[in-house]
């Protein structure tokens, strides 16, 4: 299987500026996720998606293929993923390169376990999904069972429409959270279902050692404080 690993990102972060090339315990940001993509043996290529000329410098300063510069739409803060791994793809199906999936790693989740990426890829291939998501276990406090919703009448509801609460944390089924770290989709369902999910979803377990998701300064304390326990 050809699969593609996409790293993006996007100049102009407001919570943490230059996060992306932002140094933590000396290396930029951006190391951390591509040391993971060049661990892997099963990625056929990896690649930078940016707008932002000193991010791609300092890319190719760490010799990441910057094949492209992303288009200005699809570089905002509101602008979805799923067009930029689209556009990936489209240009190098004009080089005559075609793939089978895309890898998405983020940067701002930058601390897989060693050999992740080859693990979700692996599994992923084994269970003929149409994505995979790297996850987390949802705190039982915050299990979908224990979540409620404001009804009609003003009452609370179950969110998941049960008429009873189930009383004990044991009894409770596992939930999930994406923690951001992987995501594995088909090109077929990208291009043709316009999903990065499909309708077949398998998952890899993250670490909950070692997660953390970039957002704000509190975020970038946080991953300071990883560090050192992680020893990179």
């Amino acid at each position: 299987m050809k699969i593609l690993g996409l790293i993006p990102a996007r100049g102009g972060s407001k919570g943490i500026p230059g996060k992306n090339i932002k140094s933590l315990a000396g290396q930029p940001l951006l190391a951390y996720t591509l040391n993971s993509a060049r661990e892997s043996s099963l990625l056929t290529k990896v690649i930078l998606s940016s707008d932002d000329a000193e991010i791609i410098q300092v890319a190719r300063q760490l010799n990441l293929e910057v094949p492209f510069v992303r288009p200005s739409d699809f570089a905002s803060d509101a602008a979805p993923t799923l067009p930029v791994i689209i556009h990936a793809l489209q240009f190098f199906e004009e080089q005559g390169q075609q793939f089978d999936a895309v890898c998405l790693l983020q940067v701002t989740s930058p601390f897989r376990r060693p050999g992740m990426v080859d693990e979700a890829i692996q599994r992923f291939i084994d269970t003929r999904a149409d994505s995979l998501i790297s996850v987390l276990p949802v705190p039982h406090e915050f299990n979908p069972h224990w979540v409620f919703e404001p009804g009609s009448n003003g009452l609370l509801e179950i969110a998941t429409g049960e008429k009873t609460i189930i009383p004990r944390r044991q009894d409770l089924p596992p939930a999930y959270f994406r923690d951001g770290s992987i995501y594995l989709t088909k090109t077929a369902v990208l291009l043709n279902q316009h999903s990065l999910y499909g309708e077949k979803i398998a998952h890899i377990l993250g670490d909950p050692e070692r997660y953390v998701n970039l957002d704000t300064m509190k975020d970038w304390e946080k991953a300071e404080s990883l560090i050192t326990k992680l020893q990179f």
